[in-house]
């Protein structure tokens, strides 16, 4: 998942705070954030002139005169890589605090500049203000995500409110938008090359869509909801991960006997991060799940079946059924102040979806089929029941194990198995390899670049003539303090400007192994690696003038193709043959076994489909909702799935009340249907590289460079169609995810 900052450097970052990104493929392996910010340093107060030659350095300004602060200095090493053996929780307020009024400062020298607006002296100056609060917010977001504490937590909740307010007061502001909306009005005169169009473009719209053009009373009650809403989606994110963390299941010495050598090494691996003996199953998902496939005890199940999906919905402090009545209220009312009939219309106006109706007929399109396909895996779970003389109905605890039995039994696979070739250092290389095929690139560990974790691996990124063109964070295995999930974000975006690279970041919630064994993880595991390299991939190989067009800067529903087309490669023998090696002996996986595991790629499909619709459905109801203050959240998500004929046994992906996508931030909210709007994308993108016979064909893998490295500089169906030459086709999705067949039936 993409984790897009609210707070970037530029100011089309901070209007983009209407569109903020929270913290996966068919559907996505696992949530995720992303975090675009821009570049380290502050500019001064003064907005440069019309001929004037913008500087990247720092001179001046309240950030640049704290005294002993990291945020106050001009990072010259590793490329500007931040110094986090350095920074502490208490360099952070005094640095959002300044920042922000340098930012201001910035944006009032434009907005009241006494010079009729040009493209540099209007945009190319926004271009360049904030900086230095952008490496702020960068620094500070990915430690509230990654590394969080009491301290940390306290400085988000009293921070997120001021910093929305901030924002509003940049896309608010009258003179500005009217600089803004005169180049626009002018732009046929202006003698503008592609992408500075396509920034005034983008600027003016997100401007409009940030309340540029309401009334004065309606801006200040539009200011006041956007601050009400940062402070309730940080305690929504809070709750979530306190609730999560409060909760733990102790496994007895029985239970260790039935579970794979991998579940009890990880199960003693999570008590020994909580200072505990023993064995415990936290609500992690890398944790959780894996027990729910393998354990034989049915009343463990249970027990972990029912935390893992209540997380956030129980009766404690960390209760989140309020905060979202609170959350759909004010949205609604922000998104019927811009003159849009829900907050569902407002989100999909600037994506390619448009329209919610779009949506979801993308989704009824998909969940017929898949609820088909569950009901014939719901039979095949019963009938393995009722052989085993078990005398009750499968329940959403029994899903996953008696798939995976029955899996075994059809494929004949065991999961502990296939781990045992599945080694995370070897599946880094593997990604690392498939993307230095694709795109001519190279990852070369460094060991000395300071980082926020000792679990934290740094890699510098070489173009084919060896230039450092990105610095690439690994952060791959869960812990206290860290929210659940997958997701990229970065330090840095490209910037065309300065010339300053992306420093980008993935993490990952992989169990930790024991010390001196090897950390073994799962297909899916595997997959969600993949996944975020190719986030990763989109900010690295990121080749724009402007970092507001850099990235991953793109339409919500257009975002996931990247990482979703990577993980195509994973499943390919070329790939596997040469990376799934045993990590013990070295010898590759036996071909029997990998043809197992190709041939049940779409085993299981209709359960991980209708998981990740339920989710979709729901997401999209709560935002048309007309009386979101009245609704019961349990009630509402049980009707919204009884609606479709869902099978109870399968709960939605992520329950409301740590629906994060949804409800810890905008990036996602009446957005979560994007996953499978990419879906299509990165499917009917695959079979490109199919139809060339080489899944590293040199001419497809241009074309698809074209679409990583072109961020946000043109529309997201042109960037698609000068890749497939085409507009897409959902036949390939159907078909990859074996659904094909009920749906031509």
């Amino acid at each position: 998942m993409i984790d897009r900052l609210i707070y970037g450097a530029a100011a089309a970052a901070l209007v983009l705070a209407a569109c903020e990104q929270q913290p996966a493929t068919s559907p996505a392996p696992e949530d995720g954030t992303m975090s675009e910010t821009g570049t380290e340093t502050a500019m001064p107060v003064e907005a440069p002139a019309a001929d004037a030659t913008i500087e990247p350095a720092a001179e001046g300004g309240a950030l640049a005169a704290l005294e002993n602060n990291p945020f106050a200095e001009e990072w010259t090493e590793n490329f500007g890589a931040p110094p986090l053996d350095r920074i502490t929780e208490a360099h952070f307020m005094p640095a959002f605090e300044a920042g922000m009024a340098d930012h201001s400062a910035h944006i009032d020298a434009i907005a009241n500049n006494r010079e009729a607006p040009t493209f540099e002296n209007t945009l190319l100056a926004m271009e360049m203000a904030g900086r230095g609060l952008g490496r702020v917010s960068a620094v500070f977001n990915s430690l509230t995500s990654s590394a969080s504490n009491d301290e940390l937590r306290d400085i988000q909740r009293e921070v997120s409110p001021m910093l929305a307010r901030h924002s509003a007061s940049i896309t608010l502001n009258a003179d500005l938008f009217a600089r803004i909306d005169t180049l626009y009005q002018n732009r046929a005169d202006l003698d503008l090359d592609d992408q500075q169009a396509r920034l005034l473009e983008v600027y003016h719209d997100n401007f409009i869509r940030a309340g540029a053009q309401l009334t004065e009373e309606e801006r200040e009650r539009y200011a006041e909801i956007r601050s009400e809403l940062a402070t309730l989606y940080t305690q929504f994110s809070q709750n979530e991960l306190g609730d999560r963390e409060s909760w733990y299941m102790e496994l007895p010495e029985s239970a260790l006997e039935n579970l794979p050598e991998g579940m009890v090494s990880a199960a003693r691996s999570a008590a020994s991060a909580r200072d505990m003996e023993g064995h415990i199953i936290t609500l992690d998902r890398s944790s959780v799940e894996p027990f729910l496939e393998t354990s034989p005890d049915r009343e463990l199940r249970e027990q972990a079946w029912r935390g893992f999906y209540n997380r956030g919905n129980n009766d404690n402090e960390f209760n989140n059924t309020q905060l979202i009545r609170d959350i759909l209220v004010l949205r609604r009312e922000q998104a019927q102040l811009l003159g849009f009939d829900s907050w569902a219309h407002y989100r999909t106006a600037g994506t390619m979806a448009e329209t919610p109706e779009a949506a979801i007929d993308l989704m009824e399109q998909v969940w017929w089929p898949a609820r088909q396909r569950a009901v014939e895996e719901l039979a095949d779970i019963q009938a393995m029941i009722d052989a085993e003389g078990g005398d009750y109905e499968a329940e959403g605890w029994d899903w996953r194990y008696y798939t995976q039995r029955v899996r075994e039994e059809r494929f004949d696979i065991d999961p502990a198995e296939v781990a045992q070739y599945l080694e995370l250092d070897s599946m880094i290389e593997a990604m690392f390899y498939t993307a230095g095929r694709l795109f001519d690139i190279s990852f070369h560990e460094r060991t000395d670049i300071p980082v926020y974790h000792p679990d934290v691996r740094v890699w510098e990124v070489h173009n084919g003539e060896g230039e450092v063109i990105a610095l690439f964070y690994g952060d791959y295995y869960a812990r206290p303090g860290k929210r659940s999930g997958a997701w990229m974000s970065s330090f840095r975006a490209q910037n065309g400007i300065t010339g300053d690279i992306p420093l980008i970041i993935n993490n990952c919630n992989y169990n930790r192994p024991d010390d001196g064994e090897p950390a073994l993880i799962s297909f899916t595991d595997a997959t969600t690696l993949f996944h975020e390299l190719g986030h990763g991939l989109h900010g690295i190989l990121s080749n724009t003038d402007y970092p507001s067009l850099a990235g991953t800067s793109v339409d919500r529903d257009f975002v996931e193709f990247h990482a979703q087309i990577l993980e195509h490669w994973l499943s390919q023998p070329e790939i596997l043959e040469r990376f799934a090696t045993h990590h013990e002996t070295g010898e590759p996986m036996p071909v029997v076994l990998l043809e197992r595991i190709l041939a049940a790629q779409t085993f299981n499909a209709g359960f991980e489909n209708v998981e990740f619709l339920n989710s979709g459905f729901v997401d999209m109801a709560y935002h048309l909702e007309e009386n979101p203050s009245g609704i019961d959240v349990e009630a509402f998500e049980a009707e919204v799935l009884e609606s479709r004929d869902n099978l109870r046994q399968i709960p939605m992906r992520h329950r409301s009340t740590h629906f994060l996508h949804s409800f810890s931030g905008e990036g996602y909210a009446a957005g979560y249907y994007s996953y499978l709007w990419a879906g299509v994308l990165d499917n009917d993108g695959f079979a490109a590289f199919e139809e060339a016979d080489d899944i590293f064909d040199p001419e497809t893998s241009q074309r698809l460079y074209e679409v990583f490295s072109g961020g946000n500089t043109r529309p997201a169906m042109d960037m698609f169609t000068g890749f497939r030459g085409r507009e897409p086709s959902v036949e390939p999705l159907l078909r990859n995810r074996g659904l094909l067949t009920e749906v031509e039936g």
